[in-house]
């Protein structure tokens, strides 16, 4: 009998910067959300193959409000552990993180259960990102942060901070300590502390978080060091060899199972054939670990840095899958399905509700698309390179800064929008809102008509009827994106262009080192008139085709 294998990744889609608490037979990963709401992914495994969506634990005003943070600031790196009956999770609120400044305020939260209610966060400190929180053998308790040095002629990525946190106080208390300063592949983030038999061991992410990132170890008899690197080289990467099908390996955790097993969860991507682009973002997978003789951790199998597998041997645990999600959400329940997620906002009873129309979901327009502050946006992640996404929608809007539709979104900067509005005489018509990456947010119309008499005033092509329901569908094939709708859900109309999907990526625009979240799907609604116009939504489908 073959040995049973796990394939990666094991979170497809945009579930980076991977955190792993293990309690008994249970294991919880935490993967960073940036301005998506509520923050925080948490998912759940009895077996490391099979994985739910337990929870989204910064889920009020006080845990997160991230109104008006730029995009791909909001929830960095958050760090999940567990001990004296609780669970913590460290995370970074970023402000800002473009240019010489970054805004990085830490904070710390606990709860006894993964899915209930989280105390009021604690804050910590903001001299860097990446924090994660080590609970010693003796009980005492030890934050660490990559530090960020701002000033001119430094390395910005200055190195690991080590400072005690006192629980009872609910502060950091005592001397603060550059413990690690990196290795000559420099950007040094992502620090995890472990310790293991008389040594500590401290875990970074280097050469930052696209081709070129990898894992490095390093270890010290002391807390406070001085920590030697492992004279092997790095512990992960994919950063040598372009073929790898699992590329951007880095930012890690350790772990062990039940049974004494190690394995390590860590961040990749998986790019398109022929580009460098990876519209699912940087996602979770997993490797199998051991131990040198001489006490160092290595990838199983691997020879000199470990090259990540795409499947890799399962731990000794019975299988324990979890319910499938449907492929249709009907909103018929008076909470929105788990898998959707909306932008920025504490409070989306403001542009969102379940029982304004039952058996509907109704979003209110708000702010623009490009908006930082409140979109009426409710989307889920693309999973898989191949997906069908289809919703029937209510719209009747009254002018032309009231639209509705399907969207394919990265950011406020890249984005395909099929949309309803209505032209200067009421008429209801149909189009595609393009924000291409590169073009700094000004937008195409792909599907406008111009006058050549007159090309600044674009005359819609494809008229809907000015009343009733329209049925609206994304077909996503890799890097080719089709819009079709439909206005009684059995004929339906193609869009006459092929959309160009890889640039739902974070490689596609300004690039990898701005751009860290990938390709949602999903329902919206906008209206700029301050007229509160709304969009009601029947039923949502998304299907992994691949």
């Amino acid at each position: 009998m073959s040995e049973p294998k796990i394939r990666n990744p094991i979170l497809p889609g945009f579930n980076p910067d991977p955190s792993i608490a293990r309690v008994g037979d249970d294991f919880y990963i935490a993967t960073s959300t940036f301005e998506w709401y509520p923050g925080v992914q948490i998912h759940h495994s009895r077996d490391l193959r099979n994985w739910r969506l337990a929870a989204r634990p910064l889920n009020r005003t006080a845990l997160l409000d991230m109104r008006g943070s730029p995009d791909s600031c909001g929830v960095w790196a958050p760090c999940l552990s567990h001990a004296d009956g609780l669970f913590w999770l460290i995370y970074t609120d970023v402000k800002r993180h473009r240019g010489q400044n970054k805004d990085t305020p830490n904070y710390l939260t606990t709860c006894a259960t993964i899915d209930g209610e989280w105390s009021d966060p604690v804050y910590m400190n903001s001299s860097g990102f990446d924090p994660s929180l080590f609970h010693d053998d003796n009980g005492r308790k030890w934050f660490v942060n990559m530090v960020w040095d701002h000033r001119p002629g430094h390395n910005p990525f200055g190195g690991v901070y080590l400072q005690e946190y006192d629980h009872d106080q609910r502060r950091l208390v005592g001397e603060i300590t550059n413990i690690f300063r990196g290795t000559a592949l420099g950007l040094t983030e992502a620090p995890h502390l472990y310790r293991r038999d008389d040594w500590y061991y401290l875990v970074t992410a280097e050469g930052g978080t696209g081709y070129n990132h990898a894992m490095t170890v390093a270890r010290s008899r002391d807390i406070h060091g001085p920590y030697e690197v492992d004279p092997n080289g790095y512990l992960l990467t994919s950063k040598d060899d372009p073929d790898l099908p699992l590329q951007r390996s880095g930012h890690g955790d350790l772990f062990d199972t039940p049974s004494g097993e190690t394995y390590l969860v860590h961040l990749c991507g998986r790019p398109l054939d022929g580009l460098r682009r990876c519209p699912l973002g940087r996602e979770t997978a997993l490797q199998k670990t051991v131990w040198s003789e001489d006490g160092w951790p290595r990838l199983e199998g691997a020879v000199g840095d470990g090259q990540p597998a795409l499947e890799v041997p399962a731990p000794d645990l019975p299988q324990h899958p979890w319910p499938a999600t449907p492929v249709r959400r009907d909103f018929d329940e008076p909470v929105l399905p788990m898998e959707f997620q909306w932008l920025r906002s504490p409070e989306p009873e403001r542009f969102m509700s379940l029982d304004a129309r039952p058996g509907h979901l109704r979003l209110t327009g708000k702010a623009s698309p490009g908006s930082w502050f409140e979109q009426a946006l409710v989307a889920r992640r693309q999973d898989a390179f191949v997906y069908r996404a289809e919703t029937r929608m209510d719209f009747a809007p009254e002018n032309i800064h009231q639209l509705a539709g399907l969207v394919c979104y990265y950011n406020a900067g890249k984005f395909h929008y099929l949309y309803v509005s209505v032209d200067d005489q009421g008429r209801r018509y149909i189009d595609i809102w393009s924000v291409e990456g590169d073009r700094d947010g000004f937008a195409v119309f792909p599907l406008s008509d111009s006058e050549p008499d007159n090309p600044g005033n674009p005359e819609p092509r494809y008229r809907l009827p000015d009343k009733g329901p329209v049925w609206l569908r994304a077909m996503a094939d890799h890097q080719v994106l089709r819009f079709s709708w439909s206005t009684d859900g059995e004929d339906w109309t193609e869009a006459p262009v092929k959309l160009n999907y890889s640039l739902i990526s974070d490689e596609a625009g300004i690039g990898e080192g701005s751009s860290f979240t990938g390709a949602f799907v999903g329902m919206c609604c906008h209206d700029t008139s301050g007229q509160d116009c709304a969009a009601d939504f029947d039923w949502f489908d998304y299907e992994a085709l691949n």
